[in-house]
């Protein structure tokens, strides 16, 4: 009997524990109706409106001035965009993936005779290089793992992102 107690209770706090440990959180708090960067500041911001619901510190692409305007450029796109899809299986823990390139930027990159690239997202840091420095990434917008789970919680896909210099 006291074996069967044990195991049940062994069972009980494994439970509690893989749910404390899920990187799947719930949010039931004001809608995210867009999102804001701001590449100067380093800033994100989730809005509501014109109300910041929450605001986070950013790393960006490893070439952070300017504007993104070829694959491997590795600047971090300024311009309007949208949440187009969600990545839960993200190498970097979780990413929201942002619509670029638009329209604009597939004429710039063409005028230049490459490629615009493409694949940048919102994630989290899933790799221990991105601790060692500031402005790591490809072009994307990155926050820390246990932020991106917030972020992923909160923004729904189609929610408008702007990007400022």
């Amino acid at each position: 009997m006291a074996i069967t107690r044990r195991f049940a209770l062994f069972g009980a706090l494994a439970a509690v524990l893989s749910g404390c440990a899920s990187k799947f959180k719930k949010y039931n708090g004001p809608e995210v109706t867009k999102i804001a960067v701001f590449k100067n500041s380093r800033r994100m911001y989730l809005m509501h409106n014109e109300t910041a619901i929450r605001g986070y510190e950013i790393d960006l692409g490893f070439a952070p001035s300017g504007d993104k305007k070829i694959e491997g450029d590795g600047k971090t796109p300024e311009g309007a965009y949208y949440i187009d899809r969600r990545n839960p299986n993200s190498r970097f823990h979780l990413s929201l993936g942002i619509s670029y390139p638009n329209a604009r930027d597939i004429a710039e990159a063409r005028a230049l005779g490459h490629s615009p690239g493409g694949d940048i997202f919102i994630h989290g840091r899933g790799t221990p290089v991105s601790l060692l420095k500031r402005d790591w990434t490809w072009g994307c917008v990155a926050v820390t793992n246990e932020e991106i789970e917030e972020i992923y919680a909160m923004v729904r896909t189609g929610t408008p992102i702007t990007i400022f210099a």
